[in-house]
């Protein structure tokens, strides 16, 4: 994968947040979080360079791209954290004013034509047959209307994070996906299994939220 477009797009947007909550979350002082950013955005660009093209329809590139920033600072870091504050670290880090836009802007579309077509298309796909750092999907839609399950049976993230020696700090990143539904507004995310927790599946839920 080259280093422009949305891998680039992602660092000039995310970095500095990235950078900020190593003192907010890890404790690290200024100058050492910077000497840390700065580690992270070269091995950041050779993650990037170890990845394959994603294809057009892929809708997953920026996942695997978000899980390589976050991987680059964590293997930036003097000594390995634990999964809650990594959780909480790449939850602050992700949720800054353009993504909660970013979210909303989603949420309205949520349950649309578009967005169950997109479902569709995305299972039928089976993008990671192809490429191990992208995903497989299928997409289940409630018997009761009331929304509907992607279930994953393959993830990047994980095959991502096994290589580089950070597998038990994916649920981190499994767990911004209730953010991001509540932060959407349009639906409450649901979850019993996750590939990364040894389940058969990654299962993720979205039920309807009805109006006030």
């Amino acid at each position: 994968m080259k280093y422009s477009g949305m891998p680039l797009g992602m660092w000039v947007l995310f970095a500095g947040s990235f950078r900020k909550n190593l003192s907010a979350v890890y404790g690290y002082d200024a100058a050492v979080a910077k000497e840390i950013a700065g580690k992270a955005k070269q091995r950041y660009k050779e993650i990037i360079r170890g990845l394959p093209e994603f294809e057009k329809a892929d809708r997953f590139e920026m996942n695997i791209v978000s899980c390589a920033m976050l991987s680059a600072f964590l293997l930036s870091l003097p000594e390995k954290p634990g999964v809650e504050q990594t959780t909480e670290y790449y939850r602050v880090s992700m949720m800054t004013p353009p993504m909660r836009w970013f979210c909303r802007m989603s949420g309205k579309r949520k349950f649309s034509e578009g967005d169950i077509q997109g479902m569709r298309d995305t299972a039928a796909l089976r993008a990671a047959d192809r490429n191990p750092y992208s995903w497989n999907m299928e997409y289940l839609p409630y018997s009761d209307g009331s929304g509907y399950e992607a279930r994953f049976t393959k993830c990047g993230i994980c095959v991502l994070m096994g290589e580089l020696g950070l597998f038990e700090l994916v649920p981190a990143m499994c767990r911004l996906d209730y953010t991001m539904s509540e932060a959407g507004g349009a639906s409450d995310f649901v979850r019993e299994y996750t590939l990364a927790s040894g389940g058969p599946y990654c299962d993720c839920g979205y039920k309807k939220r009805m109006a006030k």
